[in-house]
């Protein structure tokens, strides 16, 4: 774990002091500018998070709600536009080794997630890191491919055809292929 670079959010949670209220994680402008630079975003304006953490056995779970207002690039005409992200969290954080070492494939963990299970996330010490949890979890509701609203007049500027607007003899076979 050592090897991985600071996270651009760090929040470290001590695992003796874990706080009977939710913790606030909310980002600072200069960290939300390296966010925005990591996840190929024009930039993040708001990002909050509110968790709730509890001790079990053998994890801490952490649960709570994530919402970020961001300014993407669009896949089709690079324009910005804006997205609201709302996700949930549901995290176990499992200190180093104890996660089944059958899970592992070359220094990976490879697990199968039902709706019921959430994700687990090594941590080595005495504190785990809430901060690059929650920036993960924004990383991932990230859509890489999302298109604004000049997507479509793009397209058209450029010659390229939506699927109901193809033309040509395959086009007219296969729309008579296709029911009404």
């Amino acid at each position: 774990m050592s090897d991985l670079p600071p996270s651009e959010l760090e929040r470290l949670i001590k695992i003796k002091s874990l706080p009977a209220e939710p913790i606030i994680v909310e980002a600072g402008a200069n960290e939300r500018i390296a966010l925005a630079q990591r996840f190929g975003l024009a930039s993040i304006e708001t990002l909050r998070a509110s968790v709730d953490v509890e001790q079990r056995p053998s994890a801490i779970r952490a649960t709570g709600n994530l919402t970020a207002s961001i300014q993407q690039l669009c896949a089709i005409s690079g324009e910005e536009f804006p997205v609201e992200v709302k996700e949930t969290l549901d995290l176990r954080f499992v200190e180093e080794g104890l996660i089944d070492p059958a899970l592992r494939e070359d220094g990976e963990i490879e697990v199968e997630l039902d709706a019921d299970n959430c994700d687990e996330i090594e941590y080595s010490g005495d504190a785990f890191d809430l901060g690059e949890a929650v920036a993960q979890t924004l990383g991932l509701a990230i859509d890489p491919y999302a298109e604004g609203p000049n997507a479509d007049e793009v397209r058209k500027k450029a010659g390229i055809l939506t699927e109901g607007e193809q033309e040509g003899p395959l086009a007219d076979m296969l729309r008579g292929l296709t029911k009404d």
